[in-house]
């Protein structure tokens, strides 16, 4: 498939640059390469997770037991988030000449609207202190993932560009 930015209607195509998405990719990561990544990025994330409930409950001894903090509640969507994160990943690399760029700013704006959720609910009125470790949580995904993703899932040739 040969996508072009003149394809796309105007206002769209006046967005493309500002976002460096110009179908020029280097080589994109292979799917084995993303599978390893997204299994790494599980299993840390998991492990980032825990060790945050763990600190979290010790420094808020208010806050031990609560709901979100079971690993069968976190578990589950934090593997989602992972696998969304790790489809998006690939596609990125296939549509622009500087993916961790565009990658990186991706997840910046996915944090902000997965932390709209733990805002809600502590407006609801759910434990700030818990909520803040579940927003913590919600960063150490992100970063977890987004590094294990271009370390062990690389684009290859991807050209410098300093403007």
């Amino acid at each position: 498939m040969n996508i072009r930015p003149q394809s796309f209607p105007p206002s769209v195509q006046r967005l493309l640059p500002l976002l460096h998405v110009d179908f020029e990719p280097p080589r994109p990561p292979s799917n084995s390469e993303v599978a390893i990544a997204a299994a790494v990025a599980i299993v840390l994330s998991l492990v980032v997770d825990a060790l945050l409930v763990v600190i979290g409950t010790h420094v808020f001894l208010s806050i031990k037991g609560y709901g979100h903090f079971h690993l069968s509640d976190y578990a589950k969507l934090t593997v989602i988030g992972v696998i969304i994160a790790s489809l998006g990943w690939p596609v990125v690399a296939r549509i622009t000449s500087r993916p961790k760029w565009l990658f990186f700013r991706l997840a910046i704006a996915m944090t902000a609207v997965l932390l709209l959720p733990d805002l809600y609910i502590w407006f609801a009125g759910q434990p700030i202190k818990a909520v803040l470790v579940l927003m913590c949580m919600h960063l150490g995904i992100v970063y977890v993932t987004y590094k294990s993703l271009v370390i062990l899932a690389p684009v290859r040739g991807q050209r410098r560009r300093f403007h």
